[in-house]
């Protein structure tokens, strides 16, 4: 499951390089045809504006951040999600053991024993797809209301021209940087390391990195300050310090209650040590 959620994201992200490449250039205003246009990227185009008080680049951070407000429900949901599947990896790497046969029908069953663990403990395995799926459509609409509105693609911010891809590739590294310390973070909280996990860990930022370097810096832009509210949000509402700190006082109150199971399992072992 774990496996198909990130060729999924990998095939979202690749399939947005290719429409960002493929999509128009020319001017978005009131008068645009098409649902698109006129209604998606055009007023994205006007709540930056209405947010920039002069400065475009402010207006994308002002921007950024109330879309990542907005999704905070989403996100704190496929956080509770992805904690529920990461805590049932045990069980499942049981079922795997179990169904360790790579035959048709035994493969069957092993599915359908995860479904029925997934549905007893209210886990849906492709939940974390979807505030990816919601970023997509935004990611594209900002992307061309940058590029499609003259007063946002001549906007200037710090060193940057919006419009065009940072000289100095500094947004794009930054952007890689916080990207992999979300993702990081997010992975400290699994119960067992995952190879396919650790390669994500450098594959996402590397990604980011070159999109950032070859497309607009507003989008950069939007980038750092996304994934960076991303790296506060996981430290302050789903921590990989605290649970792994939880789940370690759990495993050292199990430990504890075995040791009194034995203890009042053998009463002649104790007395015998006493004497």
């Amino acid at each position: 499951m774990k496996n198909k959620k990130r060729i999924i994201l990998m095939a979202g992200m690749l399939a947005l390089v290719v429409v960002l490449s493929a999509c128009g250039r020319g001017e978005v205003t009131a008068q645009s045809e098409g649902f698109w246009d006129r209604y998606i990227v055009y007023n994205f185009a006007q709540a930056i504006k209405a947010l920039s008080f002069g400065n475009a680049g402010i207006g994308i951070i002002l921007f950024t951040l109330i879309i990542r407000i907005i999704l905070l429900p989403l996100m704190h949901f496929q956080n509770k999600s992805m904690r529920k599947t990461q805590d049932l990896q045990p069980q499942l790497k049981a079922l795997q053991q179990k169904y360790s046969s790579r035959d048709p029908e035994t493969q069957q069953q092993l599915r359908d024993e995860q479904q029925r663990l997934y549905a007893e403990n209210g886990v849906n395995p492709y939940i974390g797809c979807l505030p990816m799926l919601v970023q997509m459509p935004i990611l594209m609409a900002l992307w061309q209301s940058i590029q499609r509105t003259p007063d946002l693609t001549q906007g200037k911010f710090l060193w940057l021209e919006l419009g065009s891809r940072d000289p100095y590739f500094i947004l794009p590294i930054l952007a890689a940087i916080f990207t992999f310390l979300s993702t990081y973070l997010s992975s400290m909280s699994q119960l067992e390391p995952n190879p396919t996990t650790k390669i994500m860990n450098f594959a996402m930022p590397l990604m980011i990195l070159l999109m950032g370097i070859n497309l607009a810096s507003g989008l950069s832009l939007y980038w750092v300050v996304s994934n960076a509210f991303q790296v506060v949000q996981t430290l302050l509402i789903n921590n990989p310090f605290k649970i792994r700190r939880e789940r370690e006082e759990l495993a050292r109150i199990q430990r504890e209650k075995e040791r009194n199971l034995q203890k009042a399992l053998n009463p002649k072992k104790k007395r015998n040590k006493k004497r």
